[in-house]
Formats: C-alpha cells, sequence, structure tokens
C-alpha cells in the first residue's frame, strides 16, 4: 500500500537522522504524502535507525491506520495536520536532538544573521526568523488544535514541542531533510553560543 520508494526514502532519512543523534532510542517519527487521502508514516515504537521498508505504513488524513493490526506513530496527527494545511508539502521528519530539546525549555527560538536561512527560502542572511515553540501535551488531538490557528496564521520554517523536539518539511523527503539539517544546525548554533555567555 505504500509506494516502495517512498517507503524507502524515509527508511534512508531515518538512518541519516540517526547517525546525527537525532533520534535517540525509537524517538523521532517520520512521514511522506501518498496522495490526497493518505500518507506514509513509521509505525510505532521502530527505531529509526534500523527502519525497513515495513516499518513505514500507510494512514488516511484522520491518522488511522489502512490495514487492521498496524499502529502508527503517537503524533501522526500532527504530520496529517501539516500535509492538511499546507498542500505543497511532500515529507515531514520529527526528530529529538539535544539542541531542539534543551533549547525549547529554556523558551522562545529564533535566529538572525546566519547565511543558512536562505535554505529556507529568504533572499539575505539580514533576517531575524522566530521558529515557533509549543508546549508539550500527551493528548496529540488537542495539541494539533492548539497549534494549527498559529501555523495558518504564519506557517512557519518549522517547530519545536518544548522538551521534545522539532518538526521540519519540504516539498519531498529529501528536501524536508535538508531543511532539517539547515534547522538543526540552526539550533546548535545558538546552543553553543548560549555556552559563550
Amino acid at each position: 500500500m505504500v509506494p516502495m520508494a517512498l517507503a524507502q526514502a524515509l527508511a534512508e532519512a531515518g538512518r541519516r537522522m540517526d547517525s546525527r543523534g537525532w533520534v535517540p532510542g525509537s524517538a523521532g517519527n517520520l512521514s511522506a504524502r501518498i496522495d490526497d487521502g493518505r500518507i506514509a508514516i513509521t509505525r510505532s515504537g521502530v527505531h529509526k535507525g534500523r527502519l525497513d521498508t515495513a516499518d513505514i505504513i500507510a494512514v488516511d488524513y484522520d491518522g488511522q491506520a489502512l490495514v487492521d493490526g498496524q499502529k502508527p506513530s503517537a503524533e501522526t496527527l500532527l504530520h496529517c495536520q501539516l500535509y492538511r494545511l499546507f498542500p505543497p508539502v511532500g515529507a515531514v521528519l520529527h526528530g529529538h536532538s539535544v539542541a531542539a530539546t534543551v533549547l525549547s525549555m529554556r523558551g522562545a527560538i529564533s535566529f538572525a544573521n546566519y547565511e543558512i536561512l536562505k535554505a529556507f527560502g529568504y533572499a539575505t542572511h539580514d533576517v531575524t526568523v522566530a521558529l515557533p515553540v509549543y508546549d508539550n501535551d500527551q493528548d496529540i488531538a488537542r495539541l494539533a488544535a492548539e497549534i494549527e490557528p498559529r501555523l495558518k496564521a504564519e506557517p512557519p520554517i518549522g517547530y519545536v514541542i518544548a522538551g521534545h523536539g522539532v518538526y521540519a518539511w519540504g516539498t519531498s523527503v529529501e528536501h524536508a531533510y535538508w531543511r532539517l539539517e539547515a534547522l538543526e544546525f540552526l539550533l546548535q548554533c545558538e546552543l553553543d553560543r548560549s555556552k559563550l555567555k
């Protein structure tokens, strides 16, 4: 039910994220749009560095598995929300890096004067860009409802759930990975700068 090329791309992204220390244990989740009614997403409880294509399952936009007995990631609704709100989104990657986790527990995050901000479509480094930080909530439906108005009001370059991790997206799995990598670079820079003070 999941196109093999998508499953392979997500499994490869998981291995790359694991090699960078962004998805410890079974943390994180990865997805890609199949069509206007289905997405491919990692099943619950699997290590992202050891993903097999069988670990990528199909769900509908309500987050329900399309094959009985399969259990998608607990945060599937946050992925579904991005596909529903933003038609160009083709993939969503979520990791739990140290930098994202630590900085999000300190409050608001913003990036100013970094050249790599051009990875998000800015024409110049001479900008200040906010990365929204949302309070964590184990009720994912409630969290999604809290986030949605803010996502629609001003689509961000990504976002972080406090004490949890970062969400990044793009037009394809590879594009989402590039954007995640850029966000993680920015977060690491900010974390390292905080140690200099």
